[in-house]
Formats: structure tokens, C-alpha cells, sequence
């Protein structure tokens, strides 16, 4: 737990700096989001170990909460900073935004994600909350009312069929999971009403935007567009990299084959997965979806894994030739030997 919290609290308290002092604090936060874990995955090689997956990790909960308060704290502060409300001049709020956009990406989103996990309902309302002060509410009922069960598979918005371009797939699988979710919100919910979870979202959406022009004008809806929509872009690169390619099989009946190691890509890397919440260890996620994020399991010979670390892997989707020729001989490959090319579910 310990390495949990620091690769996530870090980030967060440099952009909190970098909003309210810009000067150095700002390359430190794009820095270690970047060029430093980057670095430490690369040049320290840790051996793959798994923890019991039945341990509790009482903390591990409590991290949580506390980081998903603490979005809202940097977020807010990152408003300011990059609506010019701090003082920063223009080098420093672009730095300021850049950090905030990181940190909303590829921490927030992982602890929203884990938090709409959880049986508590504040819990889920605090995850719920953090993916709508983005601009993206939708994502938590998508996720898991659309991805959970269809993941791999055409009936799932945001799981990236092989040859598919990141930027084809994107301008697909926000709108994808957005009415996706909706109407299996609906079919619990009734019509859109004051309980109907996408009462949140857009009531939330609404007031943020709201929120940012009254107290930043114009600037502060830059900053707000600028911030949610670059950590939006890394929610989709994310599902996307880890799901390229990937199909579960048709069975006799029609449906398809139960959901298992296969059917998510991983990585084994040990520095962006403790600041991402292990988010890299998917396979295990989708199969035990409410085991404990330090408990994940890796095992890298039935589990198909990433040629470098997810971030690495994020931006390299970023290129879509380059991409293709990465990942699709590796995911043809796996495909065929886990038995998968029974039958193409995206033609």
C-alpha cells in the first residue's frame, strides 16, 4: 500500500503547486507524469509478484476516498491556475492544464473506476461524481452495465476491434457508450428523472460549466474544456489499448464464451501500475471485477501482455500506422492460440 499512495499522491500535490506557484512545480508535475515513470518502469526491473488474492487491503479503500476528495481539491485549484486566476503567466497555465489533464486521466479515472466498484454507496456516488466533474458521467453506468458483460465482444461501445484506428474508435465509442449506457440506465430507471443516474451526470455537467463561467468567465471554460476533455481522451485510450483486438468466441447457443484471461491486454510494469491503481493487471479485473486493486493477479503466460506500459502504449495508440504495426500480428497471434479466431465477432 505504501507504494500506492506515494505514485498517487505525488502527481496530485505537484499540480495542486503547479496551479497555485507555477515556476518549477509545473515541469515537476508533467515531468514525473511523463519522463519519470516512463523511466522508472523501464530502468528498474522488478519481478512480477502477486499478492494473495484473497487479502483484504483494508486501506486500500481508504486511499481511495481520500484521492478521489483530493481530485476535486486539484482540480478546482487547477481551474484557477489555468483560467489565469493565480497569476500564472501563459508558460505555466499551459504546464498547469497539461499536469491536471495527466493527473485527471491517469489517476482520477482510476480510482473513479475502482470506486463505482464498490458496494458502498457513497463510495459509488464519490466515483460517479469525480467521472462527472469531467465532463463524463456516463462512463460509470457504461462501464458497468455495458462493458463488464459485452466486453470483447460487438454489443461493447469501447472494446477496439483490430485494425480499428484510435481516432476512428474514439469519434465511435464515446457517443457508443453514451446511449449505450443510457438506455440500460433507462431499462432500470424508468424515463429520465430526478432518479435516473443521468440526471447526475448532465445536472453535474451543467453545473460545472456553470461553476467555471460564473467564477472564470470564458477562461475558465477553456480551462475546464482543455482539462476534461484531455483526461476523456486518456479514459478512451485506456479501454482501447486494453482491449484491442481482442474477441471472446460464439458458442453453439449464440452467446458468447464467458469472459476470461484472454480477453484484456496487460502489462506487467511496476511504477505505472501502482499510480494507476494496478489498473495494467486487466485481465483479473474483468474476471474478479470486485477483488481488491492491490490483490490483482498477472500471470503474463495466459494473459495476453502489452509490448511496454500502458502510458508508453496510450500514446503510441496516438499513431495509428505505428500502432497497427505493434499490436496487430501480436493480437492475431494471441487470437489464434487462445482459440478466439473461431469466429471474427466484428465482421
Amino acid at each position: 500500500m505504501p507504494l500506492f499512495a506515494f505514485a498517487t499522491s505525488l502527481p496530485l500535490l505537484l499540480t495542486a503547486l503547479a496551479a497555485l506557484f507555477g515556476g518549477v512545480w509545473g515541469w515537476l508535475a508533467v515531468g514525473y507524469m511523463t519522463v519519470l515513470v516512463a523511466c522508472l518502469d523501464r530502468l528498474i526491473a522488478r519481478t512480477v509478484r502477486n499478492p494473495d488474492p484473497e487479502a483484504g487491503f483494508p486501506a486500500a479503500d481508504a486511499l481511495l476516498v481520500a484521492l478521489g476528495l483530493g481530485h476535486f481539491v486539484v482540480l478546482a485549484l487547477a481551474l484557477a491556475g489555468v483560467a489565469g486566476a493565480t497569476g500564472l503567466d501563459p508558460a505555466e497555465r499551459v504546464l498547469a492544464g497539461i499536469a491536471a489533464g495527466l493527473v485527471a486521466g491517469q489517476i482520477a479515472h482510476p480510482v473513479a473506476h475502482e470506486l463505482i466498484h464498490r458496494g458502498a454507496r457513497g463510495k459509488r456516488r464519490l466515483g460517479r461524481l469525480i467521472y462527472t466533474s469531467l465532463l463524463c458521467g456516463h462512463h460509470a453506468s457504461a462501464h458497468l452495465l455495458v462493458h463488464h458483460p459485452h466486453v470483447a465482444t460487438s454489443a461493447d461501445p469501447v472494446s477496439a476491434r483490430r485494425g480499428e484506428g484510435f481516432y476512428r474508435y474514439m469519434t465511435r465509442a464515446w457517443p457508443g457508450a453514451f446511449r449505450a449506457g443510457l438506455r440500460a440506465e433507462t431499462r432500470r430507471h424508468g424515463r429520465l428523472g430526478p432518479q435516473h443516474p443521468y440526471a447526475l451526470y448532465l445536472g453535474g455537467a451543467a453545473a460545472m460549466i456553470s461553476g467555471a463561467a460564473l467564477l472564470w468567465g470564458w477562461q475558465g471554460l477553456l480551462a475546464l474544456g482543455v482539462i476534461a476533455g484531455y483526461a476523456q481522451v486518456q479514459i478512451l485510450q485506456a479501454d482501447y489499448v486494453q482491449h484491442y483486438g481482442l474477441q471472446r468466441a460464439m458458442r453453439a447457443d449464440g452467446r458468447p464464451e464467458p469472459v476470461g484471461p484472454a480477453h484484456s491486454w496487460n502489462a506487467p510494469h511496476w511504477y505505472s501500475s501502482a499510480m494507476t491503481l494496478n489498473a495494467p493487471r486487466h485481465s483479473d479485473h474483468h474476471v474478479t471485477p470486485q477483488r481488491p486493486y492491490p490483490a490483482l493477479q498477472l500471470a503474463p503466460r495466459t494473459m495476453p501482455v502489452l509490448p511496454y506500459s500502458l502510458p508508453v502504449m496510450a500514446a503510441l495508440a496516438l499513431v495509428p500506422p505505428l500502432w497497427r504495426r505493434v499490436m496487430d500480428r501480436r493480437a492475431a497471434r494471441w487470437r489464434e492460440s487462445s482459440g478466439e479466431g473461431r469466429r471474427d465477432l466484428a465482421r
